[in-house]
């Protein structure tokens, strides 16, 4: 039988840069958040680059129209091994999947109006969203590649 750890602060592992308290026997609910300035913790190599994947499988996937696919995959498959991973992974599919949300709805409202001819000037918004969602992923995969943490704005946290 192993030895169990003193008790003490250990990096969390449901939350990459913060730590928790181990009181000797289980993880308790004190949570040091992570400080500006302070460095978090070395990721590896396969962490980030699984974590890399998350985000970018979402332009593979969307030749099939179904960007949050990617980055499904990679939470499926590797939310149980890496903290890090599970991170990464679970926030490209909540953007993926906030987006798919705003694009269903923006589309019907923007055919909608191109019916009523009011919704073509629109037509460059709708091309700007679509140039704002390719950046978003790639600063995305850029934090990812770096071993930082990362957060996409207005989305909606389906899976945490």
């Amino acid at each position: 039988m192993s030895e169990r750890p003193a008790p003490g602060w250990y990096p969390d592992p449901q939350t990459p840069g913060a730590q928790r308290w181990w009181d000797g026997t289980a993880w308790t609910a004190h949570v040091a958040e992570p400080r500006a300035g302070v460095p978090a913790p070395a990721v590896s190599s396969d962490s980030r680059n699984w974590a890399v994947a998350a985000h970018l499988s979402a332009l593979a996937a969307m030749i099939v129209a179904l960007a949050f696919l990617g980055p499904l995959v990679v939470y499926l498959v590797k939310k149980d091994e890496d903290p890090f991973v599970r991170d990464h992974s679970a926030e490209a599919l909540n953007f993926q999947l906030s987006w798919l949300l705003y694009g269903l709805v923006g589309g019907f409202v923007l055919v909608l109006l191109i019916v009523l001819i009011v919704g073509l000037v629109l037509i460059p918004l709708a091309i700007a969203a679509a140039v704002a969602w390719l950046v978003l992923i790639v600063v995305a995969a850029v934090h990812a590649g770096r071993g930082e943490r990362y957060r996409y704005p207005l989305t909606i946290r389906f899976v945490s």
